[in-house]
C-alpha cells in the first residue's frame, strides 16, 4: 500500500498522543531505515537511544530467533537461565548487587521509587520524600511522572502522588535547602536527556553524595538513557566515581525488545520482600537473550570506548562549526549523547533534515539532540553530518 494510504489508516485508529512524522517505516539495517516508498534515511536518533548497536543487527536477530524456539515466557514465579546470566552481567558492570527486571525505563524508575520508600519506612524512621531535578524526565507512569521536574508533562494529570520535591540541576545550595527530615532519596539523571542534554557538574554530584552520606539519604541514578555505553562508559556514574545505591536502566538493553532493570546494593535491595513488587513479564526470555547479546557485542567491539572517542571528535567538530554557523550557541553532552543549542527554534531544522533523509529530534525548543548508534559506520556518520551542516548553514543564511 502507498504511504498516503497507510497514513490514512493510521490516523483512523491510533490515538493522537504523539506528534509523529508523516512516514511509515518498513525496514531498517544498521543506521539506515527505509519507508514504505523505499526512501532511505540516516538514523541519528536510534529509537531515542534504543538501537545502540544499530537496526537489525544479525546477532540480535539470531538471538531472538534462537530464544523464540527455546522458551519465551514462564512468569516471575520461575527462573530462566538467561535471566540469571543477564542479572550477573549487569551486576558486574554496574557495581551493584541485585537486579529486578521489568518492561521499560518508567517501570524501572517506579520500582526504584517504591524500593526507596520501603527502605525509608523500614530503616530511616519513616522517611518517604524523594527530590529530583527541574527539567528531569523519569517516565510517564504516575510515580515516575511525579518525579519528573517538568510541569508541562504533569499539568493534565494532577493530582499526582505526593512526596516529591524538585531543585535546580547543578545547584548544590538549592538541594541542601530542599532536603528535609522527610527526605529518603535523591533521584538524578547524570545527563538530563529530555531536559536538553545537560551534563551533571562533578562538584555538584560530589557535594550531593557527601550530603547523602552524612544524612543517610539514598542516591538513585536514572541511567535509562545514559546507561550501556552511550556516554563512553557502561554507566555514566563511572565517569565520576560516585556509585549510587539504586540505578535504573532500559533502552539500549533490549534493542527495541521491551525490558528495564532496577539495580540496588545488597543492603537496600533486602527491603523488598516477596509480594512487595513484581511484574508479569519482567522482560521475558526474548529480552534477556537480547540483553546478553547486546552486552557481548559492546564488549567485543569496545563500543563504550568508541562512543567516548567519537563523542570527543564530534564535540570538537561542532565547536569548529560554531565559527562558521553563528546560530550554533553551545555544544554539550557526553559520548554519543550530544546536543547543539541554537539561537533559533529548531523544529524547522529537524523537519528539513527529515525531508533530506536524516532523523534527529528537538529535545528542547532550541536544542537538537543527536543519538547515533554506538557502532555507526564512518560513511553513514559523515553523510549525516553533511546533511545537518548544510541545513544549519542554509538556515543561518535565511
Amino acid at each position: 500500500m502507498s504511504m498516503a494510504g497507510l497514513l490514512t489508516r493510521a490516523n483512523k485508529v491510533l490515538i493522537n498522543n504523539v506528534r509523529r512524522f508523516p512516514v511509515v517505516f518498513t525496514r531498517a539495517t544498521g543506521s539506515r531505515v527505509y519507508d514504505a516508498e523505499q526512501k532511505e534515511y540516516l538514523d541519528f536518533l536510534s529509537g531515542i537511544a534504543v538501537q545502540a548497536v544499530g537496526h537489525s543487527h544479525p546477532r540480535i536477530t539470531a538471538a531472538i530467533q534462537q530464544q523464540a524456539e527455546k522458551i519465551i515466557h514462564v512468569s516471575n514465579y520461575f527462573y530462566l537461565e538467561e535471566q540469571i546470566e543477564l542479572a550477573e552481567k549487569l551486576a558486574t558492570l554496574s557495581g551493584l548487587d541485585r537486579v529486578f527486571f521489568c518492561n521499560s525505563g518508567a517501570e524501572a524508575n517506579e520500582a526504584a521509587i517504591k524500593l526507596a520508600r520501603k527502605y525509608g519506612r523500614q530503616q530511616l524512621g519513616g522517611k518517604y520524600e524523594i527530590i529530583s531535578a527541574y527539567d528531569s524526565f523519569h517516565g510517564r507512569t504516575f510515580g515516575a511522572l511525579a518525579a519528573t521536574g517538568q510541569p508541562k508533562y504533569q499539568e493534565s494529570f494532577r493530582p499526582l502522588p505526593a512526596g516529591f520535591r524538585y531543585a535546580p540541576f547543578n545547584n548544590l545550595q538549592a538541594w541542601e535547602e530542599a532536603i528535609s527530615e522527610r527526605t529518603c532519596a535523591l533521584l538524578l539523571e547524570l545527563v538530563q536527556g529530555e531536559g536538553g542534554v545537560n551534563p551533571i557538574s562533578p562538584d555538584f554530584l560530589k557535594g550531593l553524595a557527601e550530603i547523602c552520606r552524612q544524612k543517610q539519604i539514598l542516591l538513585i541514578f536514572d541511567e535509562v538513557q545514559t546507561g550501556l555505553g552511550r556516554t563512553g562508559k557502561y554507566f555514566a556514574w563511572q565517569h565520576l566515581g560516585i556509585k549510587p545505591d539504586i540505578l535504573t536502566s532500559a533502552k539500549a538493553l533490549g534493542e527495541g525488545v521491551p525490558i528495564g532493570a532496577m539495580l540496588a546494593s545488597e543492603k537496600i535491595a533486602t527491603a523488598f520482600q516477596p509480594g512487595d513488587h513484581s511484574t508479569t513479564v519482567g522482560g521475558g526470555g526474548l529480552a534477556f537473550s537480547v540483553g546478553l547479546e547486546v552486552l557481548r557485542i559492546m564488549e567485543e567491539e569496545n563500543l563504550p570506548i568508541r562512543a567516548s572517542h567519537l563523542g570527543q571528535e564530534l564535540i570538537a567538530l561542532f565547536q569548529k562549526w560554531q565559527n562558521e554557523i553563528p546560530i550554533i550557541k553551545e555544544v554539550r553532552g557526553w559520548g554519543l549523547l550530544l546536543a547543539l543549542e541554537l539561537s533559533i527554534p529548531v523544529q524547522p531544522i529537524v523537519l528539513k533534515c527529515f525531508e533530506r533523509g536524516l532523523l534527529i529530534n528537538a529535545v528542547a525548543p532550541k536544542a537538537i539532540r543527536l543519538l547515533p548508534a554506538l557502532n555507526i559506520e564512518q560513511q553513514d556518520l559523515e553523510e549525516g553530518l553533511r546533511i545537518l551542516k548544510q541545513v544549519l548553514m542554509e538556515t543561518a543564511e535565511e
